[in-house]
């Protein structure tokens, strides 16, 4: 699977995790220099708390579009610091 936004492959990984019908890429898998941590998090009742990255690709940001669990509920730890995506970010084969 690859994470594309702006025209550039953020993360690639065979080895991803569909959870909520979104790919979840190991923490590995993602081109780091693409992300940057943001202040935002948010809370799932199974999940824990999540973190986000904003992306930036060139002069484009992508605030808070993608998002992990650094420390997963006992629930979701097969996929803790796993990273997926949203706001535009297209996942694909």
């Amino acid at each position: 699977m690859k994470a594309i936004w702006n025209g550039e492959v953020i993360a690639e990984s065979d080895d991803t995790i569909v959870i909520d019908k979104n790919h979840y890429f190991p923490h590995d898998a993602i081109q780091k220099e693409f992300f940057s941590p943001t202040e935002t998090h948010t809370v799932c009742n199974w999940k824990g708390t999540a973190s986000y990255y904003t992306i930036k690709v060139g002069d484009s940001e992508n605030p808070d579009a993608a998002w992990y669990y650094p420390e997963a509920s006992s629930m979701a730890k097969s996929f803790e610091n796993y990273v997926a995506f949203w706001k535009g970010v297209q996942v694909t084969k």
